[in-house]
């Protein structure tokens, strides 16, 4: 990579035009990824007219922008709210949410942002220097790869997660099931539909999240009682000053995140199995694992930096090889088609200024935005003053707005209140609803992943060990299974080698 090349993107993405399009594309996605059942792809697809006039380089700018700000926004429902504004916004609910309600809104926010930045930085920094290189690994990626992938996903969820690993496995089950519902990819007939029509299109991931988390997080706090006072939440701004003192302690788990976002995002559909097994290691690697859960800033920092790391890396396929790694990343693919641009690796050498402007825009999109919305923190965090018994019937509308506008179909509001109960009665019996989330949103991507694997090998399972990746893949997340059932067998041979190695009379 010329440095020239770099120099050149920056004189484009810092003209004042572009840099206003810049703020008002962030201003416009936070706004997006608050509303559920919105999000990145949603807001990109909806205002891709807008572009149509504008140059190319301008109008990729904007939607990158407004991308980078949807990424942004879908914490700030997920901390203050429990509904997550995006997929990979789900972990960050975990700790994010607690924190919020013990008065700590502010210093979770101001981490899930600074988290943010990190996790995208890192991601660009590697596509500058990377690009090429990164996109032929990618290529070496098929079916099996991508099956054993979400295999390891699952896996160190059950053996990474803590807690109960047979009820995360009962959980991931019957994610499992409700993915299965509707139309089968491969043979085209029915599943689980039991005659009703409406259910031949499955169960959309939003609905189902707004409702586990959302509406099942209502339901117990009226079962405990409204409160007519709202929590603790100041307005000083030195909230986010004081965040920053305590965030470099986690540079390890920063460090972590961001490898593990990258190494999934430019792989489609990376973003949310990065977010998930991020906070999975970094719950099984910590000191006090026994906080993840109530209120731990750590489980905030690792989800948010997995994620936004995978968001970016996921525009790293579309540039160099035209295969968009995620769904905004498709929109914007047919936005470049418009534009009259073919992504691919000549677009590098046909259109240098608009190659490198788009890259020198992520830095600078990424800055402008981390400094917008932690700015608005304290306003943010100011939100939780108001009393939770008003807030409630808000959150059930915005809920069922986020609903309906998925498929502009009453049928999902209805999805959403039963899932609400579902989502109660799994808190009531404390099993984990996020094993049940990530089969959900995975279900479909590791059916089709396996079944086209078992299409090639012509039904053998052995095309999982003997393609290289895929082997140590698979390897890893078998590693991960049995972890559960090796764990106390190895403590309890240790303390029995202890005991025997204390001297009588000791």
């Amino acid at each position: 990579m010329g440095f020239e090349n770099l120099f050149l993107g920056f004189q484009v993405a810092l003209s004042p035009f572009n840099i206003f399009i810049a703020v008002v594309g962030i201003a416009l996605g936070t706004i997006i990824g608050v509303l559920p059942g919105l999000g990145g792809a949603n807001g990109v697809a909806i205002l891709l007219p807008l572009t149509f006039t504008m140059p190319p380089t301008s109008a990729i700018i904007l939607l990158t922008s407004i991308y980078w700000g949807a990424l942004f926004g879908g914490a700030i429902t997920s901390v203050l709210f429990n509904i997550p504004g995006e997929p990979w916004s789900v972990a960050t609910t975990f700790d994010g949410y607690p924190m919020a309600k013990q008065g700590q809104g502010g210093q979770a926010l101001t981490a899930a942002f600074t988290s943010s930045f990190v996790g995208a930085w890192f991601s660009i920094v590697l596509i500058t220097f990377f690009a090429p290189v990164l996109a032929e690994i990618a290529l070496k990626f098929g079916p099996p790869e991508f099956f054993a992938i979400q295999l390891l996903t699952f896996s160190s969820f059950v053996g990474l997660g803590g807690g109960n690993p047979l009820k995360s496995l009962v959980s991931i089950l019957f994610g499992f099931m409700l993915a299965s519902v509707g139309l089968d990819i491969v043979t085209g007939q029915l599943r689980l539909t039991f005659g009703f029509v409406d259910l031949m299109k499955g169960f959309n991931f939003i609905v189902a999240v707004i409702g586990l988390f959302g509406v099942g997080e209502i339901l117990l706090s009226v079962e405990e009682g409204l409160r007519f006072q709202g929590a603790r939440a100041g307005m000083n701004t030195r909230v986010v000053l004081d965040t920053w003192k305590i965030l470099p302690r986690y540079y390890r788990t920063f460090v972590r995140g961001s490898f593990i976002g990258f190494w999934m995002g430019f792989k489609p559909g990376g973003a949310t199995p990065a977010s998930f097994m991020s906070y999975a290691f970094a719950k099984r690697f910590s000191r006090h694992p026994e906080r993840f859960g109530k209120g731990e800033i750590e489980g905030i920092v690792a989800p948010e930096t997995a994620a936004h790391s995978a968001g970016v890396a996921a525009m790293l396929p579309m540039i160099t090889l035209g295969i968009p790694g995620s769904p905004t990343a498709a929109v914007m693919l047919g936005g470049l088609i418009i534009w009259g641009l073919q992504p691919g690796p000549m677009l590098f050498k046909e259109q240098p200024e608009f190659v490198w402007g788009l890259i020198a825009s992520m830095y600078t999109g990424n800055v402008i935005g981390v400094l917008m919305v932690l700015a608005c923190v304290p306003f943010f965090a100011a939100i939780l003053r108001i009393p939770f018994a008003i807030l409630t019937p808000v959150i059930v509308v915005v809920c069922a707005i986020g609903a309906y506008a998925v498929n502009n179909a009453m049928i999902d509001v209805w999805y959403m209140l039963i899932f609400g109960v579902v989502g109660y009665v799994f808190k009531k019996l404390d099993y984990p609803l996020a094993p049940l989330v990530l089969a959900l949103v995975l279900g479909d991507l590791a059916e089709n992943a396996l079944r086209q694997s078992l299409i090639m090998s012509q039904g053998s399972l052995g095309i999982f060990f003997t393609r290289p990746i895929a082997a140590v893949i698979t390897a890893l997340a078998i590693f991960f299974f049995v972890l559960p059932l090796v764990t106390p067998w190895w403590r309890t041979r240790r303390g029995a080698a202890a005991t025997a190695a204390t001297p009588r009379g000791h």
